[in-house]
């Protein structure tokens, strides 16, 4: 008997059980895809991180130890593949006579490397000119003494006085911030720079220069195997900073680590807690979709599927006999369903990824996988075995007989007690808490290995997903059922005199069609928001990039440059549209120092992007008019705003150099309107001016960068261009190369990958939610059809009929379904505000990617639709037989 039903099914229900198994696929395709893609991407995080630390640890040695002590400990520390000295001293400043002149410059430091050091640490310094041994000055020294390979400079040592040496080569140093950090202060305490002025010296002829000079110090340099590290950035983190703290502890405070490999961890992990927010945002609504079609496909045969039953029981069939046969069907649509997801899974990874497994390893791969299929059979059960034993309880032979609509009479309890109303109500008090000022989704303290999310947040979107859906499916019967004249009339000009008739079906079948409706609604929220999403994030990368360089290409002068704006004139070679100079200095409000950026009013624009986001109290536009019109403007941080409680046309008095007296000189501003971000700033404190008020007031016009325009084209190249004809003298910067630098993990790795995946099933989801349940509905009532045909009905009555229909179902589901998506978006960018940065003035709307989602829902319905106007051709005495 199972046999033959399991034939039965294959022949006879082909459609239903290929459309479950579409619902099941989908559902469990979708599971493994992101599951494993998210476990693979958190142990990229890891990688990327370790990578981007040049010098693991570098442990202080404190006063009163013995150096060699302190490498001996750590060199025998587990997990160390290289540990080396290096010596740091504070200088009080360099000179150098180069073509009779003479330069001097501030304070520095100057560092003892040992042999090999470079080969055990190759991305601590990279060079630029000259030898890359012997004495070597940083690029940002070199330029300010103007020195070259070849030329003498001195170095100012406390307590030993002025030692000469010959510089050997140019080099930069990538991470000087962590090369020169005050090991064992807390971030705030750090300093706020690194040195400008830096030399590199031999070990040998370091302890030489360096004998009886005070301010001279050790610190041991160590690689670590990072390689049996966990995958899992947090793990990592904690597992780092362990063996650090158990080093601090067993050198008897004789050194302190400064453990820049933990530090990079750190980061990674809050963004791999955001990636798995991510998933749970976007991608978990993927899921409970899929599964929610699946039940509706499955729905969309209960009828049927009842009068089965009915019949079944009639022939003497035991309660437990039909329960197996259920079974089956849900047995055969759970294994083949997740049988297909896992092929669909395995298939994305490798066009998308190039391999099956997403990077994961094969244990993780293999338990994602499973998970996932474990998931199918469970919603193939609820789908099918579930609905199957229920009616066996609650459902007479004699109810199988009448038609659904004719059995229910109340409306649904949800309905009843207005649980939509609730849910958008409560949907929007978590919202309005989530979404505060002092509110924070993700909390990873620095140092503490634990990190929280606040999960309740989730709740805002769920519920307004959930909500809005009831609400739509009130809607939609609300209509059906006493819009019936109206109905009547939308339909007329596709069924002529069947219009009313149209209209009775309907309304009578208003519970299907609904389901239809708002199914078809949540797909293309899902889309919608999922896509909406990726485009404003990925809009705000692009305004952060912009943001920290500048402009499409920066040239950026050294400290104390006298560089005059005319020299921008040289900047402008082939491919430049516009060179824009930006004054930059430093200036105290009361003692508080800041940067104060000095900018041409009319045409900062032309350069560079300024959005009315970045200010407060006027447009872009109009604080730029407010600078030009009054030269003794000033624009105002947030943070100072607050800090020193101004109010527009207050007076704000900073002390400012004096190019000519070299001492700080009051002048005189009046606060006009807040600047929040600004090109090149930093992110806290900064202030914004004329640059020709202060060039009139400090008597000096130098600037300190160029912003060059070039159409967005061709900037690395450009860039190159300008290296080659600058040399060492400025810094050169472009957009492609500031993408890299400010672009998190989580933005190069994750979001990317993770919406890649969620856009290809929104649609995939949004032809099916459209197209599978109107198909299979339609198939459903053969008989209504046939039954028209016999009382009359012509050929062109039943094709307006399934046309009005299915046109009805893409208006109510598509605009439904913005509505939703639009909500859900703003949403979901506020919730998620930590994410972005800086946060959006404005979502971005994806307009190619939203018309092939709804052109693909319409074409599953049109197509579901003409599949339904052929099968009503068919004989009706042949169609009624069948059935």
């Amino acid at each position: 008997m199972i046999t033959a039903w399991a034939h039965g099914l294959a022949r006879h229900r082909t459609g239903r059980l290929l459309a479950a198994l579409t619902g099941i696929a989908l559902a469990v395709a979708l599971v493994a895809a992101l599951g494993s893609f998210l476990t693979a991407s958190k142990a990229t995080m890891t990688q990327r991180a370790v990578r981007s630390v040049a010098v693991d640890w570098q442990v202080q040695v404190q006063p009163g130890a013995d150096p060699p002590t302190v490498l001996s400990l750590v060199a025998r520390t587990p997990g160390t593949r290289t540990a080396l000295p290096v010596g740091f001293a504070h200088t009080s400043g360099f000179t150098a006579s180069v073509q009779g002149s003479t330069q001097a410059t501030g304070p520095g430091m100057a560092l003892g490397l040992p042999d090999g050091y470079r080969a055990r640490f190759p991305d601590a310094v990279r060079t630029l000119s000259g030898s890359s041994t012997g004495v070597l000055l940083a690029q940002q020294t070199a330029s300010n003494l103007h020195a070259a390979p070849g030329d003498t400079i001195g170095i100012q040592l406390p307590g030993a006085g002025l030692r000469q040496v010959r510089v050997d080569g140019v080099v930069d140093l990538p991470q000087a911030d962590s090369l020169f950090q005050t090991i064992g202060a807390p971030s705030q305490s750090q300093p706020t720079a690194p040195p400008d002025n830096v030399v590199l010296l031999p070990a040998a002829r370091f302890a030489a220069l360096t004998r009886g000079a005070t301010g001279v110090t050790t610190q041991i340099h160590a690689a670590r195997d990072t390689s049996r590290l966990p995958s899992d950035p947090a793990s990592a983190y904690s597992a780092v900073t362990g063996t650090a703290h158990n080093l601090e502890a067993r050198s008897a405070g004789a050194a302190l680590v400064g453990d820049n490999v933990g530090a990079a961890l750190d980061s990674a992990r809050q963004d791999a807690l955001y990636a798995q927010i991510l998933f749970l945002f976007l991608g978990v609504p993927g899921a409970v979709l899929a599964a929610a079609l699946t039940a509706a496909v499955a729905s969309a045969g209960g009828e049927r599927r009842r009068q089965e039953q009915g019949l079944l029981r009639l022939r003497g069939l035991r309660p437990r006999q039909i329960t197996g046969l259920a079974g089956l069907e849900a047995a055969l649509i759970g294994l083949l369903g997740g049988l297909a997801g896992l092929g669909i899974a395995a298939l994305t990874g490798r066009l998308a990824f190039g391999t099956a497994s997403f990077g994961a390893s094969a244990a993780t791969w293999s338990a994602w996988y499973a998970v996932a299929f474990v998931l199918g059979a469970a919603v193939a059960a609820g789908a099918v075995l579930v609905p199957a034993l229920r009616d066996l309880r609650t459902v007479t032979v004699a109810d199988t007989r009448r038609q659904e609509d004719l059995r229910r009479t109340r409306s649904p309890w949800w309905l009843r007690y207005g649980l939509d109303f609730a849910l958008l109500i409560c949907s929007w008090l978590v919202f309005r808490a989530s979404s505060g000022n002092q509110y924070a989704l993700v909390l990873a303290p620095e140092g503490v290995p634990s990190i929280s999310v606040s999960y309740w947040a989730f709740l805002g979107p769920a519920l307004l997903w959930i909500g809005a859906a009831l609400l739509l499916w009130r809607l939609t019967l609300l209509a059906l059922a006493h819009g019936r004249p109206g109905l009547a009339r939308l339909v007329r000009p596709l069924t002529a005199t069947l219009a009313g008739t149209t209209a009775a079906v309907l309304a009578r079948r208003r519970r299907p069609f609904a389901r239809s409706v708002v199914l078809l609604a949540l797909a293309v929220s899902f889309a919608i928001s999922t896509a909406v999403f990726n485009a404003t994030y990925h809009q705000q990368a692009e305004v952060d990039a912009r943001l920290t360089n500048g402009a499409d290409v920066t040239v950026t002068e050294p400290p104390g440059a006298q560089t005059p704006p005319t020299a921008g004139a040289a900047l402008k070679i082939s491919g430049v549209r516009h060179v824009e100079p930006l004054q930059h200095r430093f200036a105290y409000v009361g003692s508080d120092l800041q940067d104060l950026y000095g900018v041409r009013p009319g045409t900062i624009a032309r350069a560079t992007s300024l959005q009315d986001a970045y200010f407060a109290g006027g447009t872009a536009d109009q604080l730029m008019r407010r600078l030009a019109q009054r030269p003794d403007n000033l624009l105002v941080s947030v943070e100072t705003v607050n800090d020193f409680q101004l109010s527009p046309g207050d007076t704000v008095n900073l002390r400012i150099q004096d190019a000519r007296t070299k001492s700080l000189r009051t002048v005189p501003f009046h606060y006009a309107g807040i600047a929040k971000e600004f090109p090149t700033a930093p992110k806290d404190s900064f202030f914004v001016a004329n640059a020709s008020y202060i060039a009139k007031a400090t008597g000096d016009d130098s600037v300190g960068a160029f912003l060059l325009d070039t159409g967005g084209r061709n900037q690395r190249q450009i860039a190159d261009r300008l290296r080659g004809q600058l040399g060492t003298r400025a810094t050169v910067t472009d957009l492609t190369q500031t993408r890299g630098t400010v672009g998190t993990s989580l933005t190069s790795v994750d979001l990317a990958g993770l919406t890649r995946i969620e856009l290809a099933f929104a649609v995939l989801l949004a032809a099916g939610a459209g197209g599978l349940v109107l198909g299979l509905g339609l198939a459903e009532r053969r008989r209504t059809f046939a039954i028209a045909t016999v009382l009359g009905a012509q050929p062109r009555h039943l094709r307006g009929m399934v046309l009005s229909e299915a046109l009805l179902l893409a208006v109510g589901g598509l605009a439904g379904g913005a509505l939703i998506g639009w909500a859900l978006s703003e949403m979901l960018v506020k919730v998620l505000t930590g994410v972005f940065d800086p946060p959006p003035a404005a979502l971005s709307i994806p307009g190619a990617y939203l018309a092939l989602t709804g052109a693909a829902a319409v074409a599953a319905i049109l197509a579901a639709a003409l599949n339904g106007i052929r099968g009503s051709h068919r004989p009706a005495v042949e169609e009624l037989r069948d059935l």
